[in-house]
């Protein structure tokens, strides 16, 4: 990604724009098709209950980004170059796991931007996904890519909050009942939770927002403050857009409408603002989809072009080779590859409990790479905990892995 300079030159100003990007890229990097399909799915399932599973795994979340962005924003290394110095050639695994997995959900999330122009502009699939792709090619080949990405990826992601809260408080959900059902809940769901944990911090979304500090060289134990508050308000960011989501489908189902379409989103979005609402849930899934667009890609390539400096010079150019190829998958197929999908969660499943895994070995007994920074012990434990629960949605998702072979 190429920066004319960074925020330590621009002062304090260039650095605030830059933690809000990676705040929002993160966040928004998380908020894609499958995000809205996951909500509205459990929210038909489990109703007012739905509110416990999204309290439960924003807090999970926040203890694992909590040590992600500290662990690589006071060592200054990418995950995968921490990776290598734990044990050398785990970096190339973590790299190779992330790249495939970030291109096969790239493609998904193409097909999520023709079906938001679909529903707000009626455009035909292959040529909206074609024209947002260009537009997310059009901002990393611009001469100011980082800044440019940053603006972006903040306003889309206030724009899609704003406009789901519209639809929330249009759908007059029974907000006393979901706060009641969020500390004490009538079912407890554990397939839900861990579906949103592994949702939200799993694969290239789990590194997108502290490689993007690395890369703007907010980095090292004096900038921890700054870079423990945008890992947690990131958090902050996807939760406030699970829980106004929730509540928009929450209010419809609540109210007695049994959605049933292929589209249910839609439909719900529909019942609570009539036509209004359904060109506002095309505009939402477009933002969320595009943003995941340039999430997927740019911290995908994050993983490949610190093992040779010729990669680097081209980063920008494997940026935009990253979103053609995943164009061009959806184009030939009209669809996301269902398989690859199914085998690329699979092995997101399985990078969170050993990227994770690394980072906290690092923190824990590789003083020497966080410059003999101390590393706080109470994070450690949190971290620790975590780690456990990524490990189980990792045993899980083998199974998905087991399921293709047969």
């Amino acid at each position: 990604m190429t920066e004319t300079s960074t925020p330590r030159q621009n002062g304090s100003k260039g650095k605030r724009s830059t933690l809000l990007g990676a705040v929002f890229l993160m966040a928004t990097s998380a908020i894609g098709p499958g995000f809205i399909t996951q909500t509205t799915q459990f929210t038909i399932q489990l109703g007012a209950a739905f509110a416990f599973a999204i309290l439960v795994s924003i807090l999970v979340d926040i203890a694992v980004q909590l040590n992600v962005w500290r662990v690589i924003g006071v060592s200054g290394m990418r995950a995968q170059d921490l990776g290598n110095k734990v044990l050398p050639g785990l970096g190339y695994v973590m790299a190779a796991l992330v790249v495939f997995g970030g291109l096969i959900f790239n493609v998904g999330n193409i097909a999520g931007t023709s079906l938001g122009l679909d529903a707000l502009f009626g455009l035909d699939a292959k040529i909206g996904g074609t024209l947002s792709a260009v537009i997310a090619i059009g901002i990393f080949l611009s001469k100011r890519a980082g800044v440019a990405m940053d603006r972006i990826v903040v306003v889309l992601g206030i724009v899609m909050i704003a406009l789901t809260a519209f639809v929330a408080f249009s759908s007059a959900p029974p907000v006393g009942q979901a706060l009641v059902q969020a500390v004490w809940p009538s079912e407890v769901d554990f397939l839900a939770i861990t579906t949103l944990i592994g949702g939200t911090v799993g694969g290239y979304i789990t590194y997108a927002g502290a490689h993007r500090l690395v890369d703007a060289g907010v980095t090292g134990p004096d900038q921890i403050a700054d870079v423990s508050r945008s890992s947690v308000v990131s958090l902050l960011v996807t939760g406030v857009m699970r829980l106004v989501l929730f509540l928009a489908v929450f209010g419809v189902v609540a109210g007695g409408v049994a959605l049933s379409s292929a589209n249910p989103t839609a439909e719900a979005f529909q019942h609570a603002a009539g036509e209004v609402g359904l060109r506002l849930f095309g505009m939402i899934l477009w933002a969320a989809s595009i943003t995941s667009v340039v999430g997927a890609a740019y911290t995908s390539v994050s993983f490949l072009v610190t093992f040779s400096r010729s990669l680097e010079k081209a980063r920008n150019w494997l940026v935009v080779a990253f979103v053609a190829i995943s164009t061009l998958v959806f184009v030939l197929l009209d669809q996301a590859p269902t398989t690859l999908l199914v085998l690329a969660g699979a092995l997101n499943g399985l990078i969170l409990p050993v990227g994770f895994g690394v980072l906290m070995f690092v923190a824990a007994r590789r003083g020497d790479l966080l410059g003999g920074y101390r590393y706080p012990r109470w994070l450690l434990v949190i971290g620790a905990v975590a780690w456990l629960l990524t490990v189980y949605l990792g045993v899980n998702s083998v199974g998905g892995i087991a399921a293709l072979w047969k």
